[in-house]
């Protein structure tokens, strides 16, 4: 399923592949909740959920310090850094997130990524911010960002998995194999 698609429709209108068919209203994160819950009562083990992350929205006048574009135009890609003294900083995307982590000395001179309380990315398909240390993201989609090519944040494996399927992802990284060049390699529509 993608964004796009609504959840409880049996096939997505839009791209053909099988929907959920959940009953309307239930999302997609609270049906796994509910699996996950059902699974832990029976002793069963299923994939982790990343845990959401309650950050503060962007306001209308708050712009990303990587690329300078206003963030709340983008709800759907807004990634947040929230550092320890209550500094809050929105991002238009996980690739601008990336950089701004990646070159602190740039951003943010005399601060140390250990004075970060927390980090968000939204999730693709729940819209909903999500731990970035816990997200799959996938790069090399036919889903673009408000900068072009993203890392493309998503909740559990499975979703990154079937995204790669829907999408023509080239590859799924969790949050430490990430380095520090794919960001600008994106910005090329490299994907390595």
């Amino acid at each position: 399923m993608c964004k796009t698609c609504p959840p409880h429709a049996p096939v997505c209108p839009s791209h053909g592949h099988a929907g959920l068919g959940l009953p309307q209203g239930v999302s997609r994160r609270s049906a796994l909740q509910g699996l996950a819950l059902a699974g832990s009562l029976l002793g069963l083990s299923l994939p982790a959920l990343a845990k959401p992350v309650k950050l503060p929205a962007p306001g209308p006048r708050d712009t990303c310090p990587v690329c300078g574009m206003f963030v709340a135009p983008y709800p759907y890609w807004v990634a947040t850094v929230l550092w320890r003294d209550g500094k809050v900083v929105h991002f238009d995307g996980a690739k601008d997130f990336f950089k701004y982590l990646f070159d602190l000395k740039k951003y943010e001179p005399g601060r140390q990524r250990a004075e970060i309380q927390a980090m968000g990315v939204t999730d693709y398909y729940t819209t909903e911010r999500i731990d970035a240390l816990g997200a799959f993201y996938v790069v090399g989609s036919d889903v673009l960002g408000p900068m072009g090519h993203e890392l493309v944040p998503l909740d559990t494996e499975a979703e990154a998995r079937e995204f790669v399927a829907d999408h023509k992802g080239k590859r799924i990284l969790r949050f430490a194999e990430v380095t520090p060049a794919l960001p600008g390699a994106l910005d090329q529509g490299k994907f390595q």
